[in-house]
């Protein structure tokens, strides 16, 4: 989903939808658990940072949830700030947001600056990758972008 930041509604934001008004969510060794229970989560190939200079190689999982959707996260390093959270009780009226990039997100895991979302924050729904260009680097810089595009990911559909 894309949704408004609470603490700073001009910050637009990309995030999965986690958890649900009512819902606890918590992880525990890495691993999300929903409700007391935990996420099927397989371990699939590894995430190749950057193929063409032989960058580094990243953990690369299969999550599925009860309702049958299925996505891939990324864990960067075992034992993570946030890969063991205490559980975090989502409120009416809110929803719990979470990175793929599960080491490398800031979400409503840090309360302090995401926290739970408002439903009235959220904007829509994310269906296509249009522009993707690597982290660190600002899209304003067109002299970067034949090195800084992520071809791999223009025009993507996203389930």
């Amino acid at each position: 989903m894309v949704f408004r930041l609470p603490k700073d509604v001009s910050t637009d934001c990309v995030r999965r939808v986690i958890g649900l008004p009512g819902d606890r969510i918590q992880m525990i060794d890495g691993l999300l658990h929903i409700n007391g229970n935990p996420v099927k989560r397989e371990r699939i190939s590894d995430f190749i940072e950057d193929k063409d200079s032989g960058g580094a190689r990243v953990k690369r999982w299969r999550e599925t949830l009860s309702n049958g959707v299925s996505y891939e996260t990324l864990d960067l390093v075992d034992n993570g700030l946030y890969d063991n959270t205490p559980v975090y009780q989502v409120p009416t009226g809110h929803f719990f947001m979470m990175g793929d990039n599960r080491d490398n997100s800031t979400d409503s895991r840090a309360l302090s600056q995401v926290g739970y979302v408002p439903f009235e924050n959220f904007i829509g729904k994310v269906q296509i990758i249009f522009f993707s260009i690597a982290d660190g680097e600002p899209a304003w810089a067109i002299w970067s972008w034949p090195q800084s595009v992520r071809w791999n990911r223009l025009f993507r559909w996203v389930k």
